[in-house]
């Protein structure tokens, strides 16, 4: 008897509680999954920089019981992943050998991150860079933000250039109908 209040209790307690484990600073309650709250004080928010970005990292080194910052400037050449798995990789050449270093995005050792240069690219990976050296492997600088886009300005152009050839060409015909005109007239 004394066996089956016991399972009892241990039942109704179970029913209770709601089921939840935490792994990894992950609370798992049925099937959904929230962040809990010291990872969320753990986001960072850097300097929005995209793949062609020339960005300078300054990132802190423990050497010993010293610790120090670091300046890593470089073109950023791949952005992956997503949340707390985000990594970025900077390319530099240093001594005329390329480097390459992975940064993860919300790691506590980045003290900043600024954008150098802006890039204007048309891939999301430019690891073709690795075999290009000297001119080659420059990347084309973007223009003003400010302005509007290249097709935009194209479609703009192309506009003005179509409302003036028609007033020209309306022009030209009136003027050519009336000396025609003038010297079928004239010729009867």
């Amino acid at each position: 008897m004394a066996e089956e209040e016991n399972t009892t209790e241990t039942t109704q307690a179970a029913e209770s509680a709601p089921v939840s484990t935490e792994r990894f600073g992950l609370t798992v309650n049925g099937g959904s999954i929230t962040t809990s709250l010291p990872l969320q004080g753990a986001i960072k928010k850097w300097a929005d920089f995209n793949v062609g970005d020339v960005i300078k990292v300054q990132y802190r080194i423990k050497e010993g019981d010293k610790e120090r910052v670091q300046a890593y400037e470089g073109s950023v050449i791949s952005i992956r992943g997503d949340g707390f798995n985000k990594t970025f990789i900077v390319r530099r050449i240093s001594h005329d050998v390329g480097v390459e270093r992975i940064f993860p995005y919300h790691t506590p050792a980045i003290q900043k991150i600024e954008v150098v240069r802006r890039g204007r690219v048309r891939r999301a990976k430019l690891f073709y860079l690795r075999g290009k050296t000297g001119k080659e492997s420059r990347i084309k600088e973007a223009v003003n933000t400010d302005r509007p886009t290249t097709s935009v300005r194209k479609k703009a152009a192309t506009a003005v250039k179509k409302k003036t050839s028609t007033s020209a060409k309306k022009g030209s015909k009136a003027k050519s109908g009336a000396k025609s005109g003038a010297k079928s007239k004239a010729g009867a």
